[in-house]
């Protein structure tokens, strides 16, 4: 009796003790309770990567690719614009001016978030820039002003005051005109300057007369043909046909009476190859007698001139250092940020003054070109071979 009671309370404590192990399994709270659906929902889409941030639209508009100067600033543009991570659509307009209005229009529609515009015509763009404004897309005016609009916000170019100067200043050195009158000297000088309609042409030919206009009050230097001023001797779309045919106007008009050309102040490369042939045409020949010649640009075809002789000078205008002056004005537009600026008095566009960062200009010649422009990996020396 004994081993079966002994039996039968250590049955009914094991049951016990199952039936409290249940219990507690029942009436224990989890250490985490199960997410609901819409909890499971977002936590799920928190572990999915973000989407990617839209990557901002560059448009870039260029007058033409008939100069090589603005092939490279194309390119240089797009090469830093797209190492930042924007988005570049480049554009040439092959000098029409409808064109570049189309193609500023399509920038805008495609969703620019910032153009950058070199103008064919820097008074043609007002109601395409004012369509830019309205969108909020700010714009940054490349090396030529864009003039009669307060839709642009930075400018970014050369000192063009300063590039005239530096040719007149090459001129007044080369020629010797600081002791010309005392010592009976004079030579004939004529003008080829750039386009009307670059506001960037007016301030260089105000530079090269800064510094000449002196000696052509004092005799020293005569222009036969009598064309001096500006509304004279502008040349179209900076036109290297319609500088070719000025200049043998003038040596046929001017210059077959026994009288010599001595200098041609020329505000651009493409017009200095133009005059170059109408001397060739007229008679003259590479050497001695051969007139001083200037430029601007500083374009392969003008540096092997230079070399050759048949071209004194050029301004050498970096492009790879302007085109990363207004790639910063672009990215501080894109962040909010104000981009640096180094003229707030120069370049007022009829509007308003448009704050501008300047570059400087350098005189490019036989002398120190290989320093200038090889040296600094602009040109190799087989490119000038």
């Amino acid at each position: 009796m004994k081993k079966v009671t002994r039996k039968l309370v250590s049955v009914l404590l094991a049951a016990t003790m199952i039936i409290s192990l249940v219990a507690c399994a029942k009436n224990e709270t989890p250490a985490t309770e199960p997410a609901s659906t819409s909890e499971k929902t977002e936590k799920e889409e928190s572990k999915k990567p973000t989407q990617e941030t839209k990557v901002k639209k560059i448009g870039v508009a260029m007058p033409t690719q008939s100069s090589q100067r603005w092939i490279q600033d194309g390119d240089n543009m797009k090469k830093q614009l797209e190492a930042l991570g924007y988005e570049v659509d480049l554009q040439y307009a092959e000098d029409d001016v409808q064109a570049q209005v189309s193609q500023i229009e399509n920038l805008i529609t495609n969703g620019a978030d910032c153009l950058v515009v070199a103008a064919v015509d820097s008074s043609a763009l007002v109601n395409a820039l004012a369509e830019a404004k309205t969108n909020n897309i700010p714009v940054i005016a490349y090396d030529r002003l864009l003039m009669d609009t307060d839709a642009v916000s930075y400018y970014a170019t050369f000192d063009n005051e300063g590039v005239g100067r530096v040719i007149g200043e090459y001129i007044e050195e080369k020629m010797n005109l600081k002791t010309a009158a005392d010592e009976g000297r004079t030579y004939n000088i004529e003008f080829f300057m750039g386009s009307p309609d670059d506001n960037n042409a007016v301030f260089l030919d105000n530079g090269i007369h800064k510094v000449l206009d002196p000696y052509l009050e004092s005799g020293v230097l005569v222009c036969q043909s009598g064309q001096t001023t500006f509304d004279k001797t502008n040349t179209l779309r900076w036109s290297q046909e319609t500088a070719q045919k000025r200049c043998e106007d003038i040596l046929s008009g001017f210059y077959g009476d026994g009288e010599h050309l001595d200098i041609i102040a020329s505000a651009f490369d493409g017009l200095s190859y133009g005059c170059s042939a109408a001397l060739v045409g007229a008679g003259y020949t590479p050497g001695e007698g051969w007139p001083l010649i200037t430029g601007q640009d500083a374009e392969l075809m003008a540096t092997k001139n230079i070399i050759a002789g048949t071209q004194a000078m050029s301004i050498f205008k970096d492009t790879r250092v302007l085109a990363e002056k207004c790639v910063t004005m672009v990215q501080a537009v894109l962040e909010g940020a104000t981009p640096e600026i180094n003229d707030e008095t120069t370049y007022n566009n009829n509007v308003l003054t448009v704050p501008s960062y300047l570059c400087t200009p350098v005189a490019v010649d036989a002398e120190n070109y290989e320093e200038i422009l090889i040296q600094s990996s602009y040109y190799t020396a087989d490119q000038l071979k």
